[in-house]
């Protein structure tokens, strides 16, 4: 069984996947930087010095300063703010990972179809003697 997992593991297709999961997290952390480290405070000042991270909505009916303060406190909110970002995030990523299977597939040729096979011997013989019976008839 040893032998059986070891030779799954070492194809192709899962080394590339497993490789493909690791860059795609580490591609993950990269642009969530991005998005809330440049992206997200520009849009957040010509919006009228907005901090997205920081919008929320409180659910307990108490007064809370801040998102980290109603952390704090235990109190139940619901983080659109944080959503938003997460959104932007999956929109960058999808475009990115859109962008690059249309390079992969620009770059990808097709190899030509190959040419259908001859008769086999025994077709041949098939069609010699089919051609023999149509001589005979007329």
């Amino acid at each position: 069984m040893l032998k059986e997992f070891k030779e799954f593991a070492m194809k192709g297709n899962v080394l590339d996947m497993a490789i493909g999961v690791i860059i795609g997290g580490a591609f993950g952390k990269i642009v969530s930087s991005l998005v809330s480290d440049v992206l997200m405070p520009p849009i957040g000042l010509l919006m009228g010095k907005v901090d997205f991270s920081s919008l929320f909505l409180n659910l307990s009916g108490t007064p809370q300063p801040s998102l980290v303060a109603a952390k704090a406190a235990g109190v139940p909110t619901v983080n659109y703010g944080v959503f938003l970002q997460t959104i932007f995030d999956f929109v960058i990523v999808a475009f990115v990972i859109f962008l690059l299977v249309k390079q992969i597939n620009r770059f990808k040729k097709d190899a030509p179809p190959a040419p259908p096979a001859g008769p086999t011997n025994e077709e041949k013989l098939l069609m010699e003697i089919r051609d023999a019976l149509k001589g005979q008839r007329h």
